[in-house]
This record gives C-alpha cells, structure tokens and sequence, in this order.
C-alpha cells in the first residue's frame, strides 16, 4: 500500500480497521495490535506457549487481514495466459483443486509479492469457474491495481472482502476439523476442495505457512464467529496469536514479505528458484526473466540464509551482517529466539561468499557483536502431508 493509500480525503490517516473476529479475539483475552491496517491478536497466553502448543497440537490463527482475490474471463478468453504474463509459476497446468506457491515481479524481477494460486473445481462455493488466489494483507491493494493495470480488460477480478480466512495448524490439526467437517483427511498437501459445516460453505485448503500440517479454511465473515467458536471447543485447538504465527515461520524457514521479501530482492536471492516452473523458464517470458535466469546460471550475489545465533540474546532484523574487516555486508531481515529449537534464530541476506552452511559469521545489534553459524533452513523439520 502506497503513502497515499494511508490518507482519506480529510489528510488524515483513516482509523484502524477491525476483522469480523475482533470481538471474538478480545473475548478469549488476545492483545490487540494493529498489523497491516488492522487490529489483531499478538497474543493470548504468552507467544512461547502458543509456539509450542502448535508444534505439539493445534493452533487456530485469523489472517483475514489478507486479499481473497477470483480471477475470471468472459467468453471464453484465456486467464491463464494473463495471468503467466505477470507470475512465473506455471498457471496453465494447474489442476483444479491444486495450490501453487507463486510470485509477483516487477519489471527487473524483484519480488512484489509472494501468493497462493489454486485452479477452483466446477463447485465451488464461489460459483466462479476461474483461479482464488490469496495474497499478502499489506500489499493486497497495491496488488490488486498491478493486475488492473497489467490484465487484459476481460479480466474479471473480484476482491472478497466479506470473507474471513481461519488457518488450523499443527500435527493434530487434522483431527480436530475432521470432526467438525468430514471428508478433509483426504485432502492431500497443496490441494483444496469444497466442503460445508453446519449448513455453511466452506473453501477449505491443505497448506499453511508455519511448517505444519493444517488447513486455511475460507468462510462468509458472518459466520466466521461460530466456526472459530466450534473449533477451539475441541481440545487440540487453542487461538494463536501474531507472534507466534511469526515464529513459526522463521522456524519452518519461511520468509515473509515486507521483511526477507521485497521488490530489491529477486527469486534466486531469496533461495525461491522452486517457484519458477521448467516450461516458464524454457519460455523466459515472465517479468524480469533475463535477469533472473542469469542469476540462476551464474549465482546471485547475495543470498538469503539461515543463521544460528550464538547465547540467548535474539538478533532482530536491520542487525548488520560484517566481513573479516568490520565493514557491513549484509543485513538480518527476520529473527527471534525460537521455543522449538530453544535458540536465536534469524535469517539474513549475505554475500554468496558466506552463504555455504558452516560458515561463521559476525552481526552487529545496536553496538555489539554478536557470533552466528550459517545453518541449513528449515530450522526444524516440515511436517507436512505430502
């Protein structure tokens, strides 16, 4: 979002906005803070034992706050060559009911945004014969005027505002929402299907981004309420909060945009090569392909790494990476200390010279030097189904 998306027509800046699970959150005692324009839960118990509860069962998480887009054409005009003119994944042979990781590039190949595609089944609770994508909170405005501007006009997008978007993470996941809703044990990684619960359609996908089976289950935000209420009534599931959600993904080595993503930084950078499809870069017909396909020949300058962190004190992002010599060469753009590996992690972007695991590296926080490992990422082991 833009600095001028941040101002109404007064010059003021316009009030937080609230998600349909804001009274719910403040029932169970989250801590409400704003996060990409909206309020939203930090925490409810403490963010260390919301971490480990869903490394060990499962976690429910509100990420409403982020853009449910459906992509369409009318008579019969071809969306997913649209579409591959402004990601690199490989649209045409998604499947219905098969997800895929993608990005948005600029021009020059730096990364917009990253996002969910899924190919939608003949039914579907949207009754829209075309793509659902799910894109970040913070950029979902600035997205969708990108595609705006870059789809052909009989491209239809429809921006589902008054959806609410629940993930159920964690090992015990599946046990809990196959009571509530039965059918979803077959669904396999990366897929989604629809299913309903209490009369109520629901999109309900397998994937997630904390390292962990689980769910991300699409829901008319009327009924959001309810099926929150439903789930954390089984005993597996407890609310989770921002923070937590936050070390989970570094632990499963996960970057987020805004942080270890952003339109400086290129897939090969970013160690996201999987998401640049074979066919895509036969073709070489995506945004920004000449330089990223020489990056992937020839090797990126600077890498994105994981970093195991030496002592107790967490390293957080902006700590300068050094050289032999003191001068800063890189910077750390994601870290914590992380509950399941009961150490600081982080991840950081450094020179292709020191990105080999082993290496030993210097960070410098607000005067101090602190000693780092490069370490091989995910920091703890996906469990996905798969």
């Amino acid at each position: 979002m833009s600095d001028a998306d941040l101002i109404d027509e007064t010059g003021e800046e316009p009030a937080i906005l609230t998600l349909p699970l804001d009274a719910w959150h403040r029932a169970q005692g989250g801590r409400m803070v704003e996060f990409a324009g909206y309020y939203m839960p930090v925490q409810y118990d403490g963010i260390m034992a919301e971490h480990l509860w869903v490394r060990e069962s499962a976690g429910l998480f509100d990420v409403s706050h982020m853009g449910q887009l459906l992509f369409r054409t009318e008579d019969g005009a071809d969306l997913d060559g649209a579409l591959e003119a402004v990601l690199p994944g490989d649209i045409a042979n998604l499947k219905p009911g098969r997800q895929r990781y993608s990005l948005l590039l600029a021009e020059d190949g730096g990364i917009l945004d990253d996002l969910m595609v899924t190919r939608l089944p003949e039914a579907n609770p949207f009754d829209v014969t075309g793509l659902y994508m799910v894109v970040n909170g913070a950029t979902k405005y600035d997205d969708i005027s990108y595609f705006l501007d870059r789809l052909p006009e009989d491209v239809l997008i429809n921006h589902m505002e008054d959806q609410a978007l629940l993930a159920l993470q964690g090992p015990k996941a599946v046990d809990a929402l196959a009571r509530l809703v039965p059918g979803v044990r077959d669904l396999v990684f990366m897929s989604a299907a629809p299913f309903e619960w209490d009369g109520k359609p629901l999109w309900i996908g397998r994937s997630g981004y904390t390292g962990e089976d689980g769910f991300e289950i699409s829901i008319d935000g009327e009924h959001a309420e309810a099926l929150a209420t439903a789930l954390c009534a089984e005993p597996e599931v407890k609310p989770i909060g921002l923070g937590a959600r936050d070390s989970l993904r570094l632990e499963a080595g996960l970057p987020l945009y805004g942080h270890d993503l952003d339109e400086t930084i290129t897939p090969v950078m970013a160690d996201l090569g999987f998401a640049l499809s074979k066919r895509r870069r036969e073709e070489a017909n995506f945004l920004g392909a000449t330089r990223i396909l020489a990056e992937r020949e020839a090797g990126a300058a600077v890498k994105r790494v994981g970093l195991l962190v030496e002592g107790r004190q967490p390293v957080r992002e902006g700590a300068a990476v050094l050289d032999a010599n003191g001068g800063e060469v890189g910077r750390v753009t994601s870290g914590g200390f992380a509950p399941s590996v009961n150490a600081p992690i982080a991840m950081a972007f450094v020179p292709a010279a020191m990105a080999a695991p082993g290496t030993r590296i210097q960070l410098q926080q607000r005067g101090k030097v602190h000693s780092a490992t490069v370490a091989a990422m995910p920091f703890v082991s996906h469990r996905y189904v798969r």
